[in-house]
């Protein structure tokens, strides 16, 4: 077996632990805050633990894989990660009063979640170059795309077992993940010294003097995307259970509806827009505007189903978004600054998610239209900012890249459309396609003077113009 083949064996099943961490548990929250006698702040908080962990720790996982390399902070992670998930399953099957013990192996996740998908992210950068990096960042996408749309299902399988499995669970995952990534990917030796702290920090902060009118937007409507997201579907699992008695697999089919039309909808936008800034920015806009929408129309609705197809608009908009975010960052900021950027911003989108059940609660306890009508200004206050301020410039060597990659398109069009008309003379020889009458009159014309009397007055008239046509 090759070793780019092995790598990817390896590299693939990372992505789907850190969706794992926080969607699986989603259908299981309710049962969860029945059985310990929580409320719904503190059944919120099961997120916020794991979420708000790991958006402080990513930026400190990037420098350190920088530093001691990727795969032994991969390693490190993936083992937190399980071990974090064994301690809340036991604390859950052994003790009487388990939450805080869980609240602690929830903490010990997040900090495990910080160093597996990110930097995994960055090892295949490392590991792989041109199509094949492409290729392998896709398979990851896919993996990240499939964990979001099956862990709502998996998660309500475990719990028709016990409420407590979904965290035992971890444990085996993580191991399975664990041994094909430790025996299969083999990371290349690092050529350059990591940056210094000092310098790390101060390179920070240049590029946010340089980017940061347009960077801290982005920065906030990725976050955001994922604070809507995840707090709608907290408030969806326990809007079925507790009022629409719907339990088990169908609930876990209703939480992931939303999630593969976004999963969808990412896919097919990170097709569509390509390098296109001005088409990301507008995709954005859009996104923040169906956000919006779909929240104020929630807001009038009855009845699960109705609410949930509701909600899908919103999820399109999430999913034109966040492919459009990505792009933007990695196209606009030189590639050396790429890989702290793009942890800063993997932070933030988590702390959106730590905030987002929390703040949904709270704002739930007040009215469900302040939760609605609240949330959709916020969208729709940052599609604004979006029309404003996001316009981000491409690198100049991207768009000297993008320059002469339509000039030698044009050169293959010119040299495609020359093959054509060669191709149409052989077949008017060959008698396969009739000549046309002023073909045939030229013809005749040259057999009978030598040239084309009107070929000559065109030239004449026509200047250099038509004489540098005539020579192509």
């Amino acid at each position: 077996m090759a070793q780019n083949t092995r790598n990817l064996i390896g590299l693939t099943g990372i992505p789907l632990i850190m969706v794992l961490g926080n969607s699986m548990l989603i259908p299981v929250l309710p049962t969860m805050k029945a059985k310990l006698d929580l409320t719904s702040l503190q059944t919120s908080f099961l997120i916020t633990a794991f979420s708000i962990s790991a958006g402080i720790v990513i930026p400190l996982a990037g420098y350190l894989s920088d530093r001691f390399g990727r795969k032994i902070v991969i390693l490190i992670a993936l083992a937190l990660y399980g071990l974090g998930g064994l301690l809340a399953g036991l604390a859950a099957l052994w003790w009487d009063k388990p939450y805080m013990v869980i609240m602690l192996g929830r903490v010990l996740q997040g900090i495990g979640a910080a160093g597996t998908a990110p930097i995994a992210m960055a090892l295949a950068g490392d590991l792989f170059k041109g199509a094949s990096e492409s290729r392998a960042l896709g398979l990851m996408e896919t993996s990240n795309g499939l964990g979001k749309v099956l862990s709502p299902i998996f998660g309500s399988l475990l719990a028709m077992i016990a409420w407590y499995m979904v965290f035992l669970a971890f444990p085996i995952i993580c191991g399975l993940i664990l041994l094909l990534f430790l025996f299969f990917t083999k990371e290349k030796k690092q050529e350059k010294k990591p940056m210094p702290v000092r310098q790390y920090l101060q390179s920070i902060g240049q590029v946010f003097r340089t980017h940061g009118r347009w960077l801290v937007p982005a920065f906030f409507i990725g976050s955001i995307c994922l604070f809507t997201l995840f707090g709608v579907l907290f408030y969806l699992s326990d809007l079925l259970e507790e009022k629409y008695k719907i339990d088990g697999l169908l609930k876990g089919a209703f939480l992931a509806v939303p999630l593969l039309v976004m999963s969808i909808t990412a896919y097919v936008t990170g097709l569509i827009i390509k390098k296109k800034l001005n088409l990301m920015r507008l995709f954005v806009i859009i996104g923040m505007f169906l956000l919006a929408t779909s929240y104020v129309i929630a807001n009038f609705v009855k009845g699960a189903y109705v609410l949930t197809g509701v909600l899908i608009i919103g999820s399109v908009g999430t999913g034109m978004i966040l492919p459009c975010l990505n792009s933007m960052i990695i196209g606009a900021v030189a590639k050396s600054e790429r890989g702290m950027i793009t942890s800063l911003y993997s932070g933030v989108r988590f702390i959106g998610v730590a905030i987002g059940p929390p703040v949904f609660t709270w704002l739930l306890d007040l009215s469900r239209t302040v939760m609605f009508l609240s949330i959709a200004g916020l969208a729709a206050l940052f599609g604004v900012v979006a029309i404003f301020f996001l316009k981000p410039k491409q690198q100049a060597g991207e768009s000297a890249g993008a320059a002469k990659q339509s000039s030698e398109s044009a050169e293959e069009e010119d040299e495609k459309a020359k093959e054509m008309e060669a191709m149409r003379q052989i077949a008017e020889v060959m008698g396969i396609i009739e000549e046309s009458e002023e073909d045939k009159r030229r013809l005749h014309a040259i057999r009978k003077y030598g040239f084309d009397p009107n070929d000559l007055v065109k030239r004449l008239l026509g200047g250099k113009g038509s004489r540098e046509k005539e020579k192509s």
